[in-house]
């Protein structure tokens, strides 16, 4: 089946409403069944003595997709004279609402399955609320079953009432709404004499009239870092940034920002695995680049081309959020959020509302959210990330929450929060005013240390000597009688269980411990030394935070891509270790934190 001009639909609705009968009875009637298979199913009713029905059609094709044909447990394809289809079909359980959402994602269109007979029921609303909330703009509600509603149009006209109004509120309105009856063919691909009274579309000719996605290439440029490849062999010295473009499109010597850091850069070459050399290239591809100087990136930062709308960047935004985890979600515990290619540990801050999905009514004051709820939440992760609005680029405006490695909520990002407060200035706070001193004060300790308590950071690429002068620097000021001390971040995992070894090698907690470490170790009067490779602003003010209110100094060895947070001192990278060290030492003195006779 040709990707291009395909149209994916998703199928959703409460169980039993008639969706794999309504599927079935497309493929049959527009011709897109395997040759005698219709009649193949018919006759194996008719010898097991039980009645035919559409739905029975997927079941038989899901049976024989080893044999290639184009089906499987959640799609199907069929084709018209105009375009080609992919249907997306979600199973209708309460159970089963993961699936739903998963399926539904990167739709274009939904059908919303409504049994005539049965009404409108809870999942009818919560399937529809969650459409809202992807951003599924063009959506027909298909009332099935209605041979069994007599095909009577007052049943027709209250249900198009209530649901209506129900859309209505939650910002989604139908394109159309179906009589059809999968079972008798009515209203599936053509109109039908039992439904006289409705003029409008059957399933089929609405189909035709949904509108294509907008074209990807389009759009800003966005491409999630899924890691950075650097190769050593014969001499070759590349740093290749890997990813999948999402939205459009790049040329060789572009320039580029990385965000959240800002880091900036210019496309040297478009990288590939047994490709023809490019020079420019976009959405869908995974590819890598070359950049025209080393920098150090994280995975999980977004690569954007200077000159596109950027996307936002905050650590505490407001969401839209549908919980499916067993434990509900909670404040204080910590969560993995997922977006795009950024995993980064997140914290409930505030739920401003939660919404009953089935009745569409606000429960003001609930402190947390329990399986199948809705909330309208405050969400803050441990540093800043890039996302878009799900209504400009998608794939960067979802997210997950993982609890206990599952996946326990969806959601979009709606807005950046306006609180310039935080979980961590809280923490620094809260930890501040409980602080409890001894009777020697700093002023004492550093009278008689002769020096002041000092946190010195040094950041850069691990590969431009930064770990060789903070190492001299420990050695030539202990050797002037100094209390210092050097500890490398990996120190920290040292002689934890396996268990509590995974949650720290988490980046982000190596940091926040560090931080509170230096914490102590400054208010104890010493001179503090370690080496965060690469540590981006948002690690420095981090880092400058957790040590408040004693001081810190970041030294940066190699190329310097801050452009909010300045460094203290900067040096070339393999700048000789004995110059390096005495330039930090006569900064110490001139600040005074070291005596000048050190020196």
């Amino acid at each position: 089946m040709e990707t291009k001009n395909l149209l994916k639909i998703v199928i959703v609705g409460h169980v039993d409403h008639g969706k794999s009968t309504i599927i079935g009875r497309l493929l049959a009637d527009t011709g897109s069944l395997p040759n005698g298979k219709l009649e193949q199913v018919q006759e194996n009713c008719r010898r097991n003595s039980k009645p035919f029905e559409y739905a029975f059609l997927l079941d038989a094709l899901k049976n024989e997709q080893r044999q290639g044909i184009t089906i499987d447990m959640a799609r199907c394809f069929f084709k018209t004279a105009n375009r080609n289809y992919m249907i997306i079909d979600a199973p209708g359980h309460i159970e089963f609402l993961k699936n739903m959402v998963t399926g539904a994602a990167r739709a274009d269109a939904a059908l919303l399955v409504i049994d005539a007979h049965e009404g409108i029921q809870e999942n009818s609303k919560r399937h529809g609320y969650i459409l809202g909330m992807l951003g599924i703009k063009q959506v027909a509600v298909i009332i099935n079953k209605f041979d069994l509603a007599d095909y009577k149009k007052d049943v027709y006209e209250n249900i198009v009432k209530e649901y209506s109004e129900f859309l209505k509120n939650i910002g989604v309105t139908a394109s159309s709404f179906i009589p059809a009856s999968g079972r008798f063919g009515d209203n599936i691909v053509k109109g039908s004499e039992n439904i006289s009274w409705y003029k409008g579309p059957s399933i089929l000719e609405q189909l035709e009239t949904f509108a294509l996605k907008p074209d990807n290439l389009e759009k800003s440029f966005r491409m999630p870092v899924q890691d950075i490849y650097k190769f050593t062999e014969q001499n070759d010295e590349r740093r290749i940034v890997a990813g999948t473009i999402e939205t459009g499109s790049i040329k060789v010597g572009d320039d580029v920002v990385f965000l959240p850091s800002g880091k900036e850069n210019r496309i040297s070459s478009i990288e590939g695995f047994n490709s023809p050399v490019r020079k420019e290239i976009g959405a869908p591809y995974a590819t890598g680049f070359t950049l025209a100087t080393q920098i150090y990136i994280n995975p999980g930062e977004i690569m954007c081309k200077k000159g596109d709308a950027l996307p936002t960047v905050a650590s505490r935004f407001h969401v839209n959020i549908f919980w499916m985890g067993k434990a509900p979600f909670i404040k204080g515990k910590k969560y993995k959020l997922k977006l795009a290619a950024a995993r980064v540990n997140a914290e409930l801050v505030d739920i401003i509302n939660v919404l009953d999905a089935s009745e569409l009514s606000s429960i003001k004051g609930k402190k947390q959210l329990d399986r199948h709820d809705v909330g309208e939440c405050i969400i803050e992760t441990l540093k800043p990330i890039a996302f878009d609005f799900v209504t400009d680029i998608e794939s960067t405006g979802r997210f997950v929450i993982v609890d206990n490695y599952e996946i326990a909520g969806g959601g979009i990002v709606i807005g950046k929060a306006e609180d310039e407060s935080s979980l961590l200035k809280d923490h620094v706070q809260k930890r501040e005013y409980s602080w409890e001193r001894g009777l020697v004060t700093s002023s004492v300790r550093a009278g008689r240390n002769h020096h002041r308590g000092k946190f010195i950071v040094f950041t850069g690429d691990k590969d431009s000597g930064t770990r060789e002068i903070a190492k001299n620097l420990e050695q030539g000021l202990f050797n002037l009688n100094l209390n210092v001390y050097y500890l490398g971040m990996s120190s920290l995992v040292g002689g934890l269980d396996s268990d509590m070894k995974a949650v720290i090698e988490d980046r982000d907690e190596h940091i926040r411990r560090i931080g509170e470490l230096a914490r102590i170790m400054t208010d104890a009067g010493l001179i503090f030394i370690t080496v965060i490779d690469g540590a981006d602003e948002y690690d420095l003010d981090k880092l400058k935070l957790l040590n408040s209110p004693n001081e810190i100094l970041v030294v940066n060895v190699g190329e310097n891509y801050y452009t909010k947070f300045s460094p203290d001192l900067n040096f070339p990278a393999n700048t000789p270790v004995k110059e390096a060290t005495e330039k930090i030492k006569g900064l110490m003195s001139a600040s005074d934190i070291i005596p000048s006779y050190c020196i």
